[in-house]
């Protein structure tokens, strides 16, 4: 088989391994509801694919539900759930008018009543209502993901704009009990930041939302800043939470994959949080130096690199970290460099990310297309696109970040 053979059956079989129909089944498993009313409320890239698990798994038991997931993540009608679509990675009046119908679905719950809470990567956006203007959050949002703010800063300041996030929609749903079922997409699976914690006691402080706010030269309305002084809730006494996956699981099984296929595989981290450039060049770094190996190699890295944005091309931090790693790879021997979001999207494409091996950046070269000038611009999709380098997966029902990969094969 082709290296681009092996890449693929690698990426199939990841996904595969992190999707979050076992998760929740194991999380539910003997699980005990009270005798009141049982809601579900799932938002998140992976909302659709936790929510039907759960209508699988308790049928008639639930009593009423809603969905909040990204556009063309709906397959289809859920018993007894209303299913919406909303923007991502910035919030739109969809996700305003989603979170409302899930809020309206909570209210008035009585102590014997219970919320399933099912929380995946992406529901920062999609799970929304904002305190300000709903055009300044989006505005304030797209500043913060354009100035290489790391994830964790992002929704530091998401959680002071709103009125669901940083635990506020625990507090909504008392005297109710929350139980959250949670897929992680940030490092280190800190809770109160996975979807901006909205049914989590929040360990940052109006402190640290102000600091990222002068760090990064954020423009907000006198409104909005006012509002960085409201403390979020630090005790939350009707919530249960269990986690039930992460990047870790995506990188080994890759690693898994890789194995299968004649590989040794090495998983370099998990934690992986540079720019997205240096990490492609970091990994090409890797195969200049195993380029005398007898022995087929796999080096794996998963995390979320960061992109800043100085062009006006098209592409994400995937395809840009794959494109980056071109260079490197320039003419050595049988040598790819793939990157992918587990998600199947890679920023506002169509792309899950991006492949490249030692011919790409030649290939391009004798196209007329200069990587450098691509990357300058951000425009990794469209470059990847003529070298059919583009990874393209479609929505794979999961959310547990990014991971990528650099094959040797011998």
């Amino acid at each position: 088989m082709s290296l681009r053979d092996d890449a693929n059956l690698i990426i199939k079989d990841a996904i595969h391994q992190v999707l979050p129909d076992e998760a929740v089944k194991k999380a539910l498993d003997g699980k005990e509801f009270s005798s009141g009313k049982l809601i579900v409320i799932s938002a998140g890239k992976a909302a659709w694919q936790m929510a039907k698990a759960a209508s699988d798994i308790l049928k008639d038991k639930i009593d009423d539900g809603v969905v909040v997931t990204k556009y063309d993540h709906v397959m289809g009608e859920i018993p007894k759930m209303k299913c919406f679509e909303a923007g991502h990675p910035v919030p739109d009046e969809n996700s305003f008018n989603a979170t409302k119908v899930a809020l309206d679905t909570v209210s008035d719950l009585k102590e014997d009543d219970t919320v399933l809470f099912l929380l995946s990567g992406g529901g920062s956006a999609l799970f929304e209502m904002p305190l300000i203007d709903g055009k300044e959050l989006q505005d304030i949002t797209n500043q913060l993901l354009a100035c290489g703010a790391e994830i964790t800063e992002i929704n530091t300041i998401r959680k002071r704009l709103s009125a669901v996030k940083g635990g506020k929609f625990a507090k909504i749903c008392k005297p109710a009990h929350v139980f959250s079922i949670v897929l992680s997409d940030i490092l280190g699976d800190p809770l109160d930041m996975i979807a901006s914690g909205p049914a989590y006691p929040d360990s940052s402080t109006c402190e640290d939302a102000k600091r990222i706010v002068e760090k990064y030269k954020i423009k907000m309305s006198l409104e909005a800043i006012k509002l960085l002084d409201e403390e979020t809730p630090k005790q939350l006494d009707n919530v249960e939470t269990i986690i039930t996956g992460s990047v870790r699981n995506l990188c080994q099984a890759a690693a898994n994959k890789a194995k299968e296929l004649g590989y040794e595989p090495i998983i370099l981290t998990d934690q992986l949080t540079c720019e997205a450039k240096e990490a492609g060049s970091f990994m090409a770094s890797i195969a200049k130096s195993n380029q005398n190996s007898n022995k087929s190699l796999a080096y794996i890295a998963g995390g979320e690199t960061v992109v800043h944005l100085i062009g006006k091309g098209k592409g994400g931090r995937n395809q840009e970290l794959a494109l980056a790693a071109s260079i490197g790879l320039n003419g050595l021997k049988d040598t790819c460099v793939f990157s992918l979001g587990s998600d199947g999207t890679d920023g506002p494409t169509d792309a899950a990310g991006g492949y490249v091996d030692e011919n790409t950046f030649n290939d391009l070269k004798e196209k007329g297309v200069s990587v450098f000038d691509v990357l300058n611009n951000n425009d990794a999709y469209n470059a990847l696109k003529l070298t059919n380098g583009l990874v393209v997966t479609g929505p794979t029902g999961t959310n547990v970040n990014d991971v990528s990969v650099l094959l040797i094969k011998r």
